[in-house]
């Protein structure tokens, strides 16, 4: 860090706080009040952090900021599902999601602008990758919804109780700005949230599931979408470097280290594709076939965008899906759609954000930015 460098402090965990703090020749118990004060009571102005010495205080005026996305739209369903589309340059925007249940409070984040992957299903990955977010902008996600939730709901208390990275990207191609963001939503000095209420999906990111086991086990769900490698070579490209056993067996192992006794499996649901009872059946062998694979499986109705060319299976076909993985001892959910009057998303959330084009025009002497939009995936609520 140079002389000049302006750091957002939403970028760095604890120890990257103490680092800092250290920088400026402060001691280690400062980096803990400046996480309170910023994740605990969501401050953003050093100005009223009045437990910090003013010599500090001028300090960090000078040196840091903390500092979201600027929000370019926020939209509330009449079942509380609240969607905001934040802006993250470059002509990128990220969606992040709240969904409130009677028990729960969950928030949907993404992890990347765009999505390498390419998932057939998925039209985030259709329309390709632009860049990993920053430490900052994953947390600033949270950081803002708590601290908007509070105010919105006039809650004094934690609104969100659960944070589920199934938004645009990849958590694990973007790992190293993922692993400091997870810690945050950890530490009991910003958010304390359980590792059971911390939920990382992957596609299947074989060598870096394995580092998360190591480094910050928190809850896994894994997009598995078909029975066989010849289907999910299909459906899910990076099958084709790591294939479904390999992944299997790489689940077994993460079990070790899970705060969770079980890994959820997601399968999006595609008429004629991937639903039909042989392969529920096939699907049933290929889990039986790893010992010590404690899993529960989530099925996902598909939401249509053109250029898939898929189609969503009728329920019929999905309740059928999932009796057969229920009979076989699976505990099996089907998501239910939430938020539909807004077109919110979560644990699919499609690729309109990369398909947005932003227009900036000069109009009396300021930028406006005009959005243009495709339909959303929807969230969803899982039902038994």
């Amino acid at each position: 860090m140079t002389d000049s460098a302006v750091v957002n402090l939403l970028d760095l965990d604890q120890e990257g706080l103490v680092a800092f703090c250290e920088q400026l020749g402060e001691k280690r118990f400062r980096a803990v009040q400046l996480l309170r004060w910023i994740h605990q009571r969501g401050v953003a102005d050093f100005g009223q952090m009045s437990d910090l010495a003013k010599v500090l205080r001028d300090k960090l005026a000078g040196r840091a900021i903390v500092a979201a996305p600027p929000v370019l739209s926020q939209h509330e369903s009449k079942d509380g599902t609240i969607k905001w589309l934040f802006d993250v340059g470059g002509g990128n925007a990220i969606e992040t999601v709240y969904i409130p249940e009677d028990d729960r409070g969950t928030l949907c984040i993404s992890s990347q602008a765009g999505c390498a992957v390419g998932c057939r299903f998925c039209s985030t990955g259709h329309q390709g990758f632009s860049r990993n977010l920053t430490t900052g902008e994953i947390v600033a996600q949270l950081w803002f919804a708590e601290h908007f939730l509070r105010r919105h709901l006039k809650r004094d208390e934690r609104v969100i109780t659960n944070v589920v990275m199934m938004g645009m990207g990849e958590p694990l191609q973007n790992y190293a700005r993922v692993l400091p963001a997870l810690r945050l939503m950890l530490d009991d000095q910003a958010y304390g949230l359980s590792r059971r209420r911390v939920t990382v999906s992957t596609s299947g990111v074989v060598p870096m599931i394995d580092r998360l086991a190591q480094d910050c086990p928190v809850a896994l769900a894994v997009s598995l979408h078909a029975p066989d490698d010849a289907l999910r070579d299909q459906l899910v490209p990076l099958n084709r470097k790591h294939p479904i056993d390999e992944l299997l067996a790489t689940c077994v192992a993460y079990l070790e280290h899970a705060p969770r006794d079980f890994i959820t499996f997601e399968y999006v649901m595609l008429d004629g594709v991937n639903d039909g009872p042989d392969q529920a059946r096939a699907l049933v062998e290929r889990v039986r076939a790893h010992p010590g694979l404690r899993c529960k499986f989530n099925l996902i109705p598909f939401n249509p965008f053109p250029a898939s060319g898929l189609v969503r299976s009728p329920d019929a076909r999905v309740q059928a899906f999932a009796r057969i993985l229920n009979q076989a001892g699976f505990v099996t959910t089907v998501r239910k759609t939430r938020g539909d009057d807004i077109d919110a998303a979560c644990g699919q959330l499609a690729g309109d954000v990369q398909d947005r084009t932003r227009v900036h025009e000069r109009m009396a002497g300021r930028d406006t930015i005009v959005v243009r939009r495709t339909r959303a995936a929807r969230p969803t609520k899982e039902v038994s």
